[in-house]
């Protein structure tokens, strides 16, 4: 599968697509809603940065005890109920008068009720399209993420100059609801993609299975920890300059669909294969322009060079699907989606924190100096396992 006519000839795809969109959007627009109204109620930049990322947080606890079922619960119900659920959750956000406490007790609910989504969306993807399909089909998920953060955080801004931030909320909840019927009509129902009933015994043994590989362990910290810190830049976008946050945001998103559009469309599978450690070193170091308080054109075009260096998430998923069986595949993109968005909300929380401590401008210097670092360290422990895997190689044709 080779074209975007292709692609959304193939049944399902077309639905599943503008409902992943539509959810984006009701993300990106509540987020900046949410983050808006806890720092003029605060002003903090720490709880602003935890309140908008920090569902993410509990993604790991739930990837901890409910993964298993991103492979044993029928998809199109699960998909329609946890959007509902998203719903639900971002009504009771706008409730007027609710205490900051429980503002993070419910984003810790949606974190929770998030851990699940992934697994589920990653493994019906990958029924929906063939194995050659998959990195183009998730590419244009992933430049429909970019999209619709451009879309969302653009509208929101906007809609924030026009209404209050609960307003926003409400407008979220509802968009919620419509992906959940857009789910609901325009999925097949099928069946789960494994036998057995959804537990924590079963979570723990196919995260132990997965993390028990070297080169997969690699892989899920490459996809997690460089990503997770730059996102913690992100969200500071707010304290650094309320006023233009929105247009920061629709910055990143806009250089995340560029890199998502080259790699999975233009870039030859040899060469991209090449290009993860390269363009995860690009989403960091644009961020050490913020030492020098750059204002709106330069910080723009900073973060929207840097968010190209996304497109390594593509290539170290398309890795991933090649080290792991078929039959556990849902369950590898849900422990993927999990640990990438907890590290984003403890990037966030690590970004806020020192932000708190010194000046938002500082925080997303350092926090990108430490994304390279942890690219670089990762580049070298991968050339160790390429090293040993070629050694073991030869040593039968030695022997022989």
């Amino acid at each position: 599968m080779r074209s975007y006519r292709e692609l959304f000839r193939t049944p399902e795809y077309t639905p599943f697509f503008f409902s992943f969109a539509a959810q984006n959007a009701a993300g990106t627009i509540s987020g900046l809603a949410l983050a808006t109204l806890v720092y003029r109620a605060t002003e903090s930049p720490l709880l602003s940065a935890v309140s908008m990322f920090g569902p993410q947080l509990a993604q790991m606890l739930g990837a901890t005890f409910f993964l298993s079922g991103a492979d044993r619960l029928p998809p199109r119900a699960t998909l329609t109920g946890i959007n509902s659920a998203f719903a639900v959750c971002t009504a009771v956000l706008a409730t007027p008068g609710l205490p900051i406490g429980a503002v993070f007790a419910v984003v810790f609910l949606q974190g929770l009720i998030a851990s699940l989504g992934g697994g589920v969306s990653g493994g019906l993807l990958n029924e929906i399209l063939s194995k050659e399909g998959y990195l183009l089909g998730r590419s244009v998920f992933n430049m429909a993420s970019g999209l619709m953060q451009v879309t969302g955080f653009a509208t929101g801004g906007a809609l924030l100059t026009l209404l209050s931030p609960r307003t926003c909320l409400l407008l979220a909840a509802a968009l919620y609801a419509t992906t959940a019927v857009l789910l609901r009509l325009g999925l097949t129902a099928r069946p789960p993609r494994s036998a057995g009933r959804p537990s924590v015994a079963a979570t723990w043994r196919t995260n132990a299975l997965l993390w028990s590989s070297r080169p997969r362990r690699l892989t899920y910290l490459g996809m997690w920890v460089p990503n997770g810190l730059v996102v913690g830049c992100e969200s500071l976008y707010v304290s650094y300059d309320s006023g233009s946050a929105g247009v920061l945001f629709a910055s990143a998103a806009l250089g995340m669909f560029v890199g998502d559009l080259t790699l999975g469309r233009f870039v030859p599978p040899a060469l991209r294969a090449r290009l993860d450690i390269p363009l995860r070193l690009l989403l960091a170091t644009p961020y050490l322009l913020f030492a020098l308080r750059p204002g709106l054109p330069w910080a723009a075009l900073a973060v929207c060079v840097a968010s190209i260096g996304y497109g390594a998430s593509l290539v170290l998923q398309e890795r991933l699907m090649e080290l792991t069986p078929d039959e556990l595949a849902g369950h590898a993109l849900g422990l993927r989606s999990a640990g990438m968005l907890t590290m984003q909300g403890i990037g966030a929380a690590v970004a806020g924190t020192v932000a708190q401590l010194t000046s938002p401008p500082t925080a997303m210097t350092l926090v990108a100096l430490a994304s390279v670092a942890v690219t670089l360290t990762l580049a070298v422990l991968g050339r160790q396992v390429r090293r040993e895997a070629k050694v073991s190689e030869a040593r039968p044709a030695q022997t022989a």
